[in-house]
């Protein structure tokens, strides 16, 4: 395997940690957004309809379904180790809290039905109502999610070596032409041996002047 193929594989791999605990709180979030409006009622804390587990089309657009949303996004942060699947997961999220918070106000002009009104003797309540169901929870999905999807963009050095771990099969062939056969280097000994096997060549140079030195004696 290349070197760029690695690098381009592991760039998309992250620690399952990364956004476990981003997810873990949408799922949360989600849930409550889903199920707050059939079991509200039990505590008095509810929007007309004040009756418990009563299904409406517009509880099923405006609640149920950005809260289904925000679970399934917060599952694929909270278990996914691929970079990509988790920012789909993120912007699920995002889109789910968007909804939460602009649904109502486009229920009307798209006919989703009307969810009813605050049951509250107070304002204060009517306010906590508002922002307990809509506008407070869309506000913190869409944050949780943002700063999920802020993490996932960023690859730290934890990122890399997970990667250069788990990147490379260990059983995946390797391409023959990438092979390099490394020789030995030879070593000082060795270099002295051959040099004491070869025989010293003398030049035809040298033995004319020492045959020359021997006449004049």
């Amino acid at each position: 395997m290349s070197e760029t193929r690695v690098r381009a594989g592991g760039r998309m791999q992250m620690p399952r940690s990364r956004g476990a605990a981003s997810g873990f709180l949408l799922i949360l979030l989600g849930i409550w957004g889903a199920l707050i409006p059939f079991v509200g009622p039990l505590f008095d804390f509810a929007f007309s309809p004040d009756r418990e587990w009563v299904w409406t089309t517009a509880r099923g657009w405006l609640e149920v379904l950005p809260g289904a949303v925000t679970v399934v996004g917060g599952l694929l942060l909270l278990s996914s180790r691929n970079r990509f699947t988790a920012m789909l997961g993120g912007w699920l999220t995002v889109v789910a809290g968007a909804w939460f918070v602009v649904g109502r106000a486009l229920a009307g002009p798209l006919g989703l039905g009307d969810v009813g009104a605050p049951v509250a003797a107070t304002e204060t309540k009517r306010v906590v109502l508002e922002l307990a169901y809509f506008y407070g929870l869309g506000a913190l999905i869409i944050f949780l999610g943002a700063m999920a999807l802020g993490r996932l963009s960023v690859r730290s050095v934890r990122d890399v070596r997970y990667a250069e771990r788990s990147g490379v099969p260990p059983n995946e062939p390797v391409a023959s032409e990438e092979v390099t056969e490394i020789q030995p280097a030879e070593t000082t000994h060795e270099r002295a041996m051959h040099a004491t096997r070869e025989p010293r060549r003398r030049s035809w140079g040298g033995m004319f002047r020492r045959r020359d030195r021997l006449a004049h004696r």
